[in-house]
């Protein structure tokens, strides 16, 4: 007597099986036939800052679908690699698998207490965690210290990250007072770039003003990336508001003067504040 057996398909080698048709030189899709690594990167950066979004505004049915979309991306990337013999999805598991217990021997290995005696800090882990990435570039045979930061990050983040690396050979404000006194020097040289009525001085010193507010945000232990975009949100939500009282009142806002204008700032801001 003969049995017949459903064997159930795992959902990951269902979707890497489905990324392979997808690719398949006769029956596969003209647009994902014509990608390769380049072209896909807009779509990598565009569904990370989906995810993100859908994060910040707690939608976690949104999370779970732009997690999705992420996870497509690697597996688009692992596909390529697989088709030139460069690396498949298993080297991509084990790589991270490895990465990932190598960086963590308070929980996989020996360093389980600190000097102490005691269970490790959070910032003692973090220095650990610094340390070992550090020996990972040394073995890549990575000669400097601003190697590898990735050129695509958004520019608050690479600037706060460049610093970060630079910090760590001393080259840093012990404390804020002297991030303080780079911000009023900047600005003071933003103004006189200003007065010299010099486009390319203004650029430069602007963005050496923002520079140096980053490293404030570094400081402080905020992330300024973070910080922008939420005030961005902010700044949304305010001027929305703005718009749909100024409706309301069946005006519009370009009719309006500087200071009904930030009359209805200040009135959204407040509201906003107190909901």
């Amino acid at each position: 007597m003969t049995t017949n057996k459903t064997e159930t398909i795992h959902p990951m080698d269902a979707l890497l099986a489905i990324m392979s048709r997808l690719r398949d030189p006769e029956t596969g899709c003209p647009w994902d036939l014509r990608q390769d690594f380049r072209t896909i990167v807009p779509y990598t950066v565009e569904e990370t800052y989906e995810l993100v979004d859908a994060i910040e505004a707690a939608d976690y049915e949104q999370v779970r679908e732009e997690l999705g979309d992420v996870l497509f991306q690697v597996v688009f990337y692992a596909q390529l690699g697989a088709e030139r013999e460069l690396f498949d999805f298993k080297d991509v598991l084990d790589g991270i698998s490895s990465k990932l217990v190598s960086r963590h021997p308070h929980v996989f290995g020996d360093l389980q207490a600190s000097e102490t005696g005691q269970s490790l800090s959070e910032a003692e882990v973090k220095q650990n965690w610094e340390r070992f990435k550090q020996a990972e570039r040394e073995k890549k045979m990575r000669s400097a210290i601003l190697d590898d930061v990735p050129r695509a990050l958004p520019s608050l983040s690479r600037a706060q990250k460049l610093q970060k690396r630079a910090a760590r050979v001393g080259f840093d404000w012990q404390d804020t007072d002297g991030v303080w006194g780079k911000i009023e020097e900047e600005m003071a040289e933003l103004r006189e770039a200003i007065a010299a009525d010099s486009q390319a001085e203004i650029e430069a010193e602007l963005g050496d003003v923002l520079i140096a507010v980053v490293n404030l945000a570094r400081h402080l232990g905020i992330d300024a990336e973070t910080a922008t975009r939420r005030a961005n949100g902010r700044f949304e939500d305010r001027f929305r508001l703005m718009e749909q009282a100024a409706d309301e009142d069946g005006v519009a806002l370009d009719q309006e003067t500087v200071e009904q204008l930030e009359e209805r700032w200040q009135r959204a801001k407040a509201k906003l504040a107190s909901a």
